[in-house]
């Protein structure tokens, strides 16, 4: 397939209701948090804990870049049908496994042992990130993150989109002021205080909304269009690599504290996602098949993951051996999930929704009346 080396014009960028690359990309981060986590000192240079932060800013870009699309097609931001799509794609794997793994540990006899029974209140309200100390569910802390970053920015969406003029300038404040307030209130106060060592996350996420809300407005197009070209998106990405491969000597110089890494990480993340939305070498790497078949099912995976380790912990203790094999097993869980539980939700969320979207008016306010 012959290359374009030219960058990307905004009409294009607009024109795309689908990003393959990022589908891609996810798939990478998930793989590097299971290595973080099983692959042991061999894999501590690559330092994947990080990657969920890759997950935030790809979170945030996304849900606010198909919402501003959404806005431009229909002339509003549906609160209503943003809320079904993400219960339906979020909820039925998440408490699935959440009682898979309960049934798991009860049989084991450690359910109480392993404080899961201790945290399921928090667990039940995607209250995650609130738990503090170790449970057979600990990946789910990023689940928590983003449920309640999902009940907020959407709705900020929806009210902005009241003003007649100034709303992306509206919008950027905003965000801004968040990152602002992370940046120069939370931040310095994280390494003593849970709650400002919390906020950081909720750093990684605006950081994405801001980048949607640049890309999709002309003016901040043409400041990240320079590195929508082949050749500049390639070394963007290699510039990245080394970031990934930066995270631990950074942090040491930034006084040991993670906190501190986490911002200048999310910003190498958004400009990683620049380059990887234009054509080229990178998101034609990035859309191969394997990864985004693994991008697809990297959500389930993520989860998965501990209980996957489970079960090749009877055969690998430790090492890379463990990481490969338990990113194996995950994505077989994985696949089964994404065949029997993520799709027919999806699916079953699209027809609930375009069911109250054929109702009249006056049928689909009745039970809100009645209740």
């Amino acid at each position: 397939m012959q290359i374009s080396w030219r960058p990307l014009d905004h009409a294009e960028y607009r024109a795309s209701s689908w990003f393959p690359g990022l589908t891609g990309l996810r798939a990478l981060a998930a793989l590097a948090v299971v290595f973080f986590h099983y692959g042991g000192p061999a894999a501590d240079p690559l330092q994947g804990w990080i990657a969920v932060q890759l997950f935030f800013v790809l979170s945030g870009f996304l849900i606010t870049t198909l919402a501003l699309r959404e806005e431009d097609r229909t002339g509003r931001v549906s609160l209503r049908g943003f809320s079904v799509r993400r219960a339906f794609r979020i909820m039925p794997v998440y408490f699935l496994l959440l009682g898979l793994t309960s049934l798991a540990v009860t049989l084991a006899g450690t359910y109480q042992s392993s404080r899961l029974a201790d945290a399921m209140p928090f667990y039940l309200v995607f209250g995650n990130e609130l738990v503090d100390y170790n449970t057979p569910y600990p990946t789910s802390w990023s689940l928590g993150v983003e449920e309640k970053f999902y009940l907020v920015w959407p709705a900020l969406l929806v009210l902005t989109s009241f003003a007649k003029t100034g709303k992306t300038a509206l919008r950027l404040v905003i965000a801004g002021s968040v990152v602002a307030g992370v940046l120069f209130g939370a931040l310095p106060l994280a390494p003593s205080q849970q709650w400002a060592s919390l906020s950081v996350h909720y750093c990684s996420l605006v950081v994405g909304c801001l980048l949607a809300l640049a890309l999709h407005h002309p003016r901040g197009f043409a400041v990240f269009r320079p590195l929508t070209s082949p050749a500049a998106a390639v070394l963007v990405a290699l510039g990245f690599g080394v970031l990934q491969l930066s995270v631990k000597p950074l942090g040491q110089q930034l006084g040991g504290h993670w906190q501190f890494v986490v911002p200048v990480y999310a910003a190498g993340s958004a400009l990683l996602l620049v380059a990887v939305v234009s054509a080229g070498p990178v998101r034609r790497l990035l859309s191969s098949r394997p990864l985004t078949y693994l991008g697809d099912r990297s959500y389930a995976l993520y989860l998965a993951q501990t209980g996957a380790a489970g079960v090749t912990g009877l055969v690998f203790p430790t090492g890379l051996g463990k990481a490969v094999a338990t990113a194996a097993v995950a994505l077989l869980f994985a696949c089964a999930l994404r065949r029997w539980v993520e799709l027919p939700s999806i699916a079953f969320g699209r027809r609930f929704l375009e069911k109250g979207e054929r109702a009249p008016a006056a049928v689909r306010q009745e039970p809100a009346r009645g209740k």
